[in-house]
Order: structure tokens, then sequence, then C-alpha cells
């Protein structure tokens, strides 16, 4: 059953001494570090080379040879940002050295070079930890800085599609014709120096788009008439208009969905950049603009500066422009951000950061598959959603295309309109639910939970957090309230449900606030506060935010769908990996549900500790009792609710009732999960029974305790999870029904007779083993690296998960090996999985269908399963809800239509309009003639130049709610498909 390792990864002899050499070159020669800094690299060099050279075959996709590279550019890019000394000025102007240049003179790119970047923090990690301490990777700002990257390529494109939309482009060069390409740099370059003087390095996505927007204001008012794409007197751009005339900045923001107080103060600070920098000076508009604009623009609140975009003086300024971020990179810098101008710049590179969420390519396909919001939250159980057209550069009234930028952008306008407008303290009807102490201790907590969260910091600036603090305190209200009257409403047989232990619940008050904190975040798509943040600031685990995941989206009926989406990723990732990580309360529920398991979590160490004390929390932000107003928060100790979450007697809570009741979440997938979970409804309690105690008996299951209650939920939804995922990867492969049906029996008895395996590990681990296992059982001729590649395909894809997998060896292993180690997955298979699954292998060979037979017929005889035989479970029916290509020589996919769009659609009317495989069109036909009338009849009205027309389903349909529309649908069977085109190139 073992894989050999020769299957995977770059397989070369490193010579050490020829790589100490070529080391020092790099460092003296091609970076010229000073003398110091050298000895710095060249020392931490030394003592991490061991694991280069002992694994290169775990590192990387590439050549040996680039592997070395990308360990010596993080070697040197660690000792750059981390390093202590003061660097000399050996040279006169030397600046310090950034990442670009270290990226260059290694030979890599930008891109790459992040996506390795997690493997090497990973093996290195303890190394780094010993020289520069434990907050190394925080100073080392690597997840700041890619997501920097993805924003700022998100926004290039954004600048470029807003560019060609307003102004005339030269036919022959397009951007590349000097005159245009000087202006259009010129708005590129200032809006990178707003971005660092006005709004910091860091700053979130919606704040940067609102500055990207007041440069375009800029260049329209300034861009010579010739080169304007539109009549300011009859342009559908400027849709909103004054007594005085176009408002110019009002119609910017309707077109952008930008906040117009948020713009106008972003438009003030371009123009003061404007005076210091290029020494113009401003001037009334109406005595610059000619007589036809004059007549047509409302001049109030708009500054002139004369001659900004002429020829001669456009050379000059952006000269200045040019000479300024110069200065700025040698003396802050990491990214020369001026070569997201280029899509095709080799230091940039192509690919996609964050796991395929953003793809950095020019290719147009791959642009589109950039402006997707489907790539905003990967995962089979995302809602499927499409990309809309590329926009033209004509004017014509259309709808923007989904983008990640323009979805930000209205989600960020939901909070403006929908939440701001909220008062900031608990309405008369929340407070109804609350005693006077009570109310007081609630508003208490959330000042200083949130305040904890928007810290202002050298990243958050002190008015944006408070900003952020307040729509998130609104937001908690506005939830808080609904949930309150939709649990006042569940009644326990004739008794309506007391709320008191609820809302004395400290854990269901800062779960509440994190995730209306995480929802704000996630809105303005800060780089500064990433998940897990939330949960960092506020002492809670991934566990304990996912109990209140549903209520959000249940309660909040005016979430937008694409915050729906953020919570809809955020519990995936607490399926596969986040629950059980070292430290999640999923293992105070175990050591209760599955009291054998208690010794070998806490031999790992697992336990999560304890919540942090208000107190302690208010003491970290020198708050005190009146800083905020509110007297102390008494916290009455209810046994039930308030428990030692270290002892394994009384673990934490970590049941909720998400997979069930989730229709608010607009998902196919979840249609299907609630229908194959129904069982499991009638064990399922009010939201504050997944905040009781573990060890409390659940009066809705049977004399169950809550935490075996909530363990057998939570992995149930484990168990569809990876159903969905075996599936997927077996019908990439080409494997067979039989075998997929073996994986997932596999996967199913791990999970609950061999749960340690997934202790501390990913999900996909466990599949991607159970995949080549059955396959060497079924004896088929499938290769650990077969299994590799077709992963790398799937959607959830992180390299890091097959080339690190958790190992505590323990002093009965054969290796000889003790302590921790992160290996390949192969190796992890080899020695780990295997020993331990064995028995449940072998139980999938010639006997696993007899005994599966037998099970069947027994359940049936004796009304139940055959005493001491395994637990077998069928393969759950879930549909494929993503577009598949359906032709090799046409770019067309097809998808499944969600149920609740059948009875529309085949309605009495419109039956008339499709046609089924199995039902003749015409009597006794054949089926080869039945497809054939079925394109007739699609032929029929919809040709265009001699071809099918397969726009007919637009892209703007697919990416809302799959449209009313019956153009291009067809009914192959019993579900009805959806034709769509994929964009041509």
């Amino acid at each position: 059953m073992k894989e050999e390792k020769s299957s995977m990864g770059a397989s070369a002899v490193v010579d050490v001494g020829a790589m100490d050499a070529e080391f020092l070159h790099y460092c003296k020669v091609k970076i010229e570090l000073e003398e110091k800094m050298t000895k710095e690299a060249m020392h931490l060099y030394g003592v991490s080379k061991h694991i280069l050279t002992s694994s290169i075959s775990t590192f990387g996709s590439g050549s040996a040879d680039e592997i070395k590279r990308f360990w010596l550019a993080f070697v040197v890019h660690c000792v750059t940002k981390l390093s202590k000394l003061e660097p000399k000025k050996e040279k006169e102007n030397q600046s310090p050295v950034t990442l670009c240049q270290i990226v260059r003179a290694f030979q890599l790119n930008i891109v790459e070079f992040f996506k390795e970047v997690p493997q090497f923090c990973l093996k290195a990690g303890y190394i780094l930890e010993g020289l520069y301490g434990s907050d190394w990777e925080r100073r080392l700002e690597l997840k700041e800085m890619q997501a920097n990257i993805v924003h700022l390529s998100l926004l290039s494109r954004y600048y470029k599609r807003a560019y060609e939309e307003l102004f005339i482009i030269n036919e022959t060069n397009g951007l590349g014709n000097e005159e245009t390409a000087g202006r259009y740099r010129f708005g590129w370059l200032l809006f990178l120096l707003l971005r660092v003087r006005a709004l910091g390095q860091y700053k979130d996505l919606v704040t940067s788009t609102n500055a990207l927007v007041s440069v375009l204001v800029i260049l329209t008012m300034h861009m010579p008439t010739q080169i304007r794409n539109f009549r300011f007197a009859h342009s559908s751009l400027f849709a909103k208009r004054s007594e005085k005339g176009v408002n110019v900045i009002a119609s910017f923001c309707d077109k952008y969905h930008t906040s117009e107080e948020e713009l106008r103060s972003s438009f003030e600070r371009t123009n003061h950049l404007i005076e210091e920098l290029l020494k113009k000076k401003p001037s009334p508009i109406s005595h610059h603009l000619e007589k036809e604009a004059l007549d047509s623009i409302d001049p109030e609140g708009l500054t002139y500066f004369e001659g900004l975009l002429e020829e001669k003086s456009c050379k000059l300024s952006l000269e200045l422009l040019e000479k300024e971020y110069d200065y700025v990179i040698k003396s802050r810098g990491e990214i020369d951000e001026r070569i997201f101008l280029n899509e095709e710049n080799s230091l940039l590179g192509s690919g996609s950061l964050s796991g395929g969420a953003i793809n950095l390519s020019g290719s147009k396909r791959k642009h589109d598959a950039l402006c997707s919001p489907t790539k905003s939250v990967t995962g089979p159980m995302s809602p499927p959603r499409g990309c809309g057209p590329t926009s033209p550069t004509t004017l014509a009234n259309h709808l923007a295309p989904f983008t990640p930028v323009s979805t930000a952008m209205t989600t960020a306008k939901w909070l403006r309109t929908s939440i701001s407008p909220l008062p900031s303290q608990p309405s008369p009807t929340l407070q109804k639910f609350f005693s006077a102490d009570l109310s007081a201790n609630i508003t208490r907590r959330a000042e200083i939970i949130l305040r904890s969260i928007f810290t202002p910091t050298s990243r958050l600036d002190p008015i944006w957090a408070e900003q952020r603090k307040t729509e998130a305190q609104k937001l908690y209200y506005k939830v808080l309230e609904a949930t309150c009257v939709a649990e006042s409403s569940i009644r326990n047989g004739t008794k309506v449900v007391d709320l008191v232990p609820l809302l004395t619940n400290e854990r269901f008050h800062r779960c509440m606030l994190a995730c209306s904190a995480e929802l704000v975040l996630a809105t303005h798509k800060t780089v500064a506060l990433m998940f897990p943040a939330v949960l960092e600031k506020t002492g809670i685990t991934a566990f304990d935010l996912s109990k209140v995941i549903e209520g959000f989206v249940r309660h909040e009926e005016t979430l937008p769908r694409e915050l729906k989406r953020h919570l809809n990723g955020l519990e995936e990732k607490l399926l596969e990996s986040l629950a059980w990580e070292k430290g999640s309360a999923l293992y105070n529920s175990l050591v209760v549900a599955r009291p054998g398991l208690a010794g070998e979590i806490n031999r790992l160490g697992l336990l999560a500790e304890p919540m942090p004390s208000l107190d302690s929390i208010a003491a970290n932000l020198n708050l005190t009792h009146g800083s905020v107003g509110l007297p102390p928060l008494p916290f009455p100790k209810i046994d039930s609710l308030c428990e030692d979450m270290r002892s394994p007697k009384r673990p934490r809570i970590e049941q909720r009732s998400v997979l069930v009741d989730q229709k608010q979440l607009k998902s196919p997938l979840r249609e299907h999960l609630q229908t194959a979970c129904s069982p499991l409804k009638s064990r399922l309690l009010p939201l504050q029974s997944s905040f009781a105690s573990p060890t409390r008996p659940n009066p809705a299951a049977g004399g169950q305790t809550c935490a075996e209650t909530g363990i057998e939920i939570f992995f149930s939804k484990i168990s569809k999870l990876a159903a969905i995922r075996i599936r997927t990867m077996c019908e990439r492969m080409g494997l067979s029904q039989d075998v997929l049906e073996k994986v997932y029996h596999l996967v199913q008895r791990i999970l609950t007779q061999n749960t340690p395996l997934f202790f501390n590990r990913h999900i996909d681990h466990i599949i991607l083993c159970s995949i080549y296992g059955v396959s060497k059982i079924s004896k088929l001729s499938l290769t650990f690296k077969e299994i590799i590649l077709n992963y790398r395909k799937q959607p959830q894809c992180k390299s890091q998960v097959f080339r690190s997998v958790f190992v505590h060896w323990s002093s009965r292993s054969n290796t000889g090996k003790t302590g921790v180690e992160h290996v390949d997955i192969i190796t992890f298979y080899n020695e780990v999985f295997v020993p331990s699954v064995k028995p449940l292998l072998v139980d999938l060979g010639p006997t696993f269908q007899k005994l599966n037979k037998s099970v069947e017929e027994g359940s049936t005889a004796q009304g139940g399963q055959l005493p001491g035989s395994p637990r077998v479970s069928n393969f759950p029916n879930i549909p494929d809800m993503s577009p598949k290509k359906v032709s090799a020589s046409h770019n067309i996919y097809v998808s499944p239509l969600r149920s609740s769009k059948m009875d529309s659609l085949l309605s009495p009317s419109s039956k008339s309009y499709y046609a089924c495989v199995g039902e003749s069109t015409h009597a006794f036909q054949s089926p080869s003639k039945d497809l054939t009338a079925i394109n007739n009849r699609l032929n029929c009205g919809r040709k265009v130049n001699g071809k099918l027309n397969f726009d007919m389903v637009s892209d703007s349909v697919v990416a809302g709610t799959f449209g009313h529309q019956n153009n291009g649908i067809l009914n192959l069977g019993p579900k009805p498909i959806k034709v769509k085109s994929e964009p041509h190139d």
C-alpha cells in the first residue's frame, strides 16, 4: 500500500559548498547588503540550510534550482525585515533593501514568491522564533503584503477599465501610445502617492477605491476635450443633476457606489496633494471650462488646475510624481507599485494568490476569472456565480460587470445605507428583554470588545477605526434584537423560553460582537485586520464563532449576498481545518462526548485555553470603568453557562445549528444539505443550548449530553463536506462510482472510529490518503503524483496541504523519531495513515460488497444494524452545481438549476419550449434526430451571423439568482440545465 517518494516534488542532490558561495555572492554583489547584514544573513542561512538540503523534494513544484533560489530569497527577506541592526549607508543615496530588489536579484517573480512563502515559514518557523522572537511572523507582514498586492492588482484593472471607458484611446497603440500612456501613468501615480501620503501603507479596498475614484474625477475635469469619450450634457455617465447642472461628484458616486461624503473628502486630499507636489494653484473651474461644459456643470465643490493634463505640463508633472514616488520607495517601500500598470510585467508574474482567490495574469480569460466574485470565496459549498461581460468603451446604459472591487463597493453601500443610520445604543424593543443592570453590562461589554478589535495603530488611523467600530456596534444591536425576538418565540412545552441564561452568557455576546466586527471588516476588505484577527482580539475560538453564523444569516434579512458568502467561506474553513487546530473548543467537547479520546487530546495538548476576562481585556486597553461611562460588570455566575473551559469534565461546548435551516444563504447546495440532514432537526435546540455546558443533558436528544449531540451534528457536516470533495476529485480522475463510495465509506469510518487522525490536520489530508489507499486496494494504476496533480485543480487547493502534514511521533513509533514534525503527505501516508487504518482498508477489499449486502438484509429483517458490524452509510445525493464544459471544441458550459426555480420554469405554458432526453420530440424519432430537433429549435431566431448566439443568458443573470428567463434553458432529463457561454478571448 505504500507510495514511493519519487513521485512527488523535485529530486536533486544539492551541492552545499557551491550553494554557500552562491548565496554570499547574491548578498554582497547582486543585493549589496552591508557587511553586518551580510553576516546575519549568512548565519540564518547556515542554521537553516539543512532543512532545504534534507527535504528539497517536499518544497515547491519547480526545479531544484528554483526551489533553492526561493529559499535563499526568503532568508534575505527575513533578515532585512526582522534584523534589529541599523543598516549603514555605505554608498550615497543607498536605500533599504526591498522585496522587489530581492525577487529581481534571484530571478523570481512576486506572485510565485508569495505562493511558496507559507512552506518556508512553516519549515523554518522555529529557527526564526529563536533568532527574532515569537512575534517574527507579525513583524514580517507577509499576509498584509500579499493582500496589498491582490488589492493593487484589482484596483489597477478597475482603473484601466474606467480609463478606457471615459477617455478615447489611440486605436493603433492603445495605452502604449506615448501621450496616452503619460496621462494614464499620471493618474496611477497620483493615486499611489495619495494612498501613501494620505491613507497609509495598508489601507482597505473600499477606502482605496474612493481615492481612485477621486483621481478619476480629477482626470475627467482636466482631460483635454478632444480626448474625452463623453459630453457632460449628453452622457448617461452623469446621471445626477442639480438646479445648476450636472453634479459630477454625485454622478461618480452613483456609478461607482461610493459615499459622496467620503469621495468629497478624498477629492479634497487629492487637490491638496497636487498643490503640494506639483506646485499648482487651484482656481475656480468656471474660468477654464469651455462654454458648453460650463452651461451644463454645477461648479460647486470643483477645483481646477490650469494646464494640468496638457501635453507639456503633463510631462513635467509626471516627472515630479515619479521623483516623489522614488523617494517613497527608497525610504519605506517594499513593492514598487508602478509595476501594476503593466499586467505582463515579469517581476509581477502570473498565476494566483490566496489559493486561487485572485488571478494576476494579464490574459483576457484569466482576467474574466479574476472579475468573478466566485473567486472571492472558493470552495465546493460556495454558491456558483458568474462574471459579467467586460465593459465596453462606449457609455451606453448597461450593467457594470461584477468585479471584486465593484462587489466590495456595493456591499459597503449596504453598510452605509442600512446600518449606519441605526442608533448606536440598544433600541427600545431590545431593551424590553433587559433589566437595567443587564443593559448596562451589555453596553459596556460591546464598547470594550469592539474597542479591542478596532484599536488605532500605525496601520489603523483613529478616524477610520472609530467609524468601523460604530458600524459593528450598530450591526450587533440590530442582530441581537432580532435574535432575542426569535428565541423568545420558541416554546418549551407551554413555557416561553427564558432568555436570561443566554443574555448573561459572556461567550455568546463575544461571538456576536466578533461576527459583527468580522462582517464590517469583510465589507471594507481591510488588510490590517484579516480573519482570524477578531478571534484573537476577543479571546474566542473559530468553533465558538460558528455558533452564531446561522443567526446572522437568518436574522439579518438585508445582509448582502457577498457577506453571506463570506460567512459560508468561514464555515468551510472551520470544517476543513480550523476546528481541528490546537486550542479549538472542539476538543473540549470531544473529551465529554468521547471520553476514550481524552488521553490522546491531553497528550497532544489540544484543549482550548480559558477565555480571558473582560476586565483583563479592558486593562490591556487602559480602559477604566469611567472611561466608558458605565459601572463595573458583575458577571453573574451561572453554573450551566460559565464553567472552567480548561477542565475536561467541564469543556467548552461547540454545537451549533448551521447546516440545517440555511435557506437564507441562497445556495443550491445548502438546500440539498438541509434535506439530507433533516433527521438531525429534532435534536436541535434554541441558540442558548449551543452555549450551555457540554455535560448538560439535552432534553431533545433522548438522554444525550449537549456535547454528544453537538459532536454528532458536527461530524455529519464534516461528512457532507468530505462527500462533495471526494466526488469532485473522483469525477476529475474518472474513477468509478464503486471507488467513490469506498473512499467516502473509509473517510466516514476514520472520522467515527479513528478520530485522532483528524487532530491538528486538514480534512483534505485524510481524503487524499483515502483515495490512494482505496485505489491500491482496488488494484488501480493510480499514483500519488496523479492525485496531487488533480488536487491542484480543486478550488480549495493550497500547496501546503500536501507538502506539510502535522505528525506527533510517539515513543512507540517504528520510525525511531519522537516529538512534533511536519512531513509531506506521502510520508504521512506511509508512516501514519496506513498503520492506523490498515484494518479499515482491508475491509474495503473483495468482501466489502458482500458485507454491505448482508448489513442491508440484516437491517431489513431485524429492523436495525447487525450486531458488531461497521456502520455503512450510503453516499449522499448531492448534485454538482458547478458549471461544466460540455464541448471540447466550443466554449459552452451547463449547470443544473436549483430546485426552487423548477416550478416556474416548467409551467404548462412553457413546457413546449423544452425537450427531454428519453422523450422523443416527435413520434418514433431516434435520439440523434431528437438532438437535431433541439438544435433546430434553438437555431430558430437565435442565429447571429450564421452562428448560434450563446450569449442569450448573460453573466449578470447567472451571477444573480439565475434569473426568471426561459431563454437558453433545456430540460435534459429530470433536472433542467442552463446553457452559458464562456467569454471569448
